[in-house]
């Protein structure tokens, strides 16, 4: 089954897993992506929010800001709005924000200000993500010390009730190109993070069914491994949207479903075909399968 209850994530893992009081249910089935250079993003939210719960979807992602920007939080009211509608059909909102680590004070206090954002009617994201990916910081051993001191002042920022998800790069993706990111943090991060994000991008490497399922299962089987917790919740990405046809979309949900992670989702909405989005809202039930991963 691809989507846990909330209730089953609490529990003990074999083997001293984690045990986490946060609640990772935004990270859970069906997701979608907006950055803020989507048109997406400067859509009527009422109109959009009906789509997505149309579409089936769970949660929806929003990009609040990057280290490229001017501001804290881009587009403060129709980010409100966005929000806003989205809660009124039921839908999940996980703020995301894409930090460089060349200025970390920086890169806190825009996290911080999504972590603390609120509407002009006083809703707030259900969670946040921080993007992991920037590597303008060549050196890895800085990169990741930088990296890791965020985290953990975001985790103690939060207190351990509140779900914080790590975006990382596509583990493949990393081993194929080892000089990007060479000692990656998996475990710390799953220490200190309630879910795991992995940007499997199928589509740059993938160009087979077969290659597509394995794509997805060497990502989660990598986390899994070098996290030392079989345990952590994961959230597939998948994609690139506008590259992915149904016969990917296809396996991709197959590799999900044999894998059992907590959700998945397409990157990013804007560029989901239609033909692809019944088969993404199908239930996991649909997709399951009775090997894993």
């Amino acid at each position: 089954m691809v989507a846990c209850s909330a209730l089953a994530l609490l529990g003990a893992g074999a083997g001293g897993a984690r045990v986490t009081a946060a609640d990772v249910t935004p990270y859970t089935g069906l997701g979608t992506w907006i950055s803020i250079y989507s048109p997406s993003f400067k859509t009527n939210s009422a109109r959009l929010a009906a789509g997505l719960a149309q579409r089936g979807v769970q949660t929806l992602f929003v990009e609040t800001g990057n280290f490229r920007q001017r501001v804290d939080i881009v587009g403060a009211r129709q980010l409100g709005r966005l929000i806003e509608a989205a809660h009124e059909q039921g839908i999940a909102v996980v703020g995301w924000y894409l930090p460089d680590f060349t200025n970390t004070a920086r890169d806190l206090r825009r996290a911080r200000a999504a972590i603390n954002f609120r509407t002009a009617g006083g809703d707030r994201f259900d969670s946040f993500a921080l993007d992991i990916e920037s590597s303008i910081v060549r050196n890895t051993t800085l990169r990741n010390r930088r990296l890791l001191d965020l985290s953990a002042r975001l985790r103690t920022g939060v207190g351990p009730d509140y779900a914080l998800g790590a975006i990382i790069p596509s583990p493949v993706g990393m081993k194929l190109l080892p000089r990007y990111w060479p000692h990656f943090p998996y475990a710390a991060l799953a220490r200190t993070y309630d879910a795991i994000l992995p940007m499997t991008y199928f589509t740059y490497r993938a160009g087979t069914r077969a290659a597509v399922s394995r794509y997805v299962q060497t990502s989660v089987r990598t986390i899994r491994r070098e996290g030392g917790d079989a345990t952590v919740p994961i959230h597939v990405i998948g994609g690139i949207a506008d590259r992915t046809n149904t016969s990917a979309a296809a396996a991709f949900l197959q590799a999900v479903a044999m894998c059992d992670v907590e959700g998945f989702s397409l990157y990013d909405y804007g560029g989901t075909k239609t033909s692809v989005w019944p088969l993404l809202g199908r239930p996991a039930a649909a997709v399951s399968s009775a090997a894993t991963c």
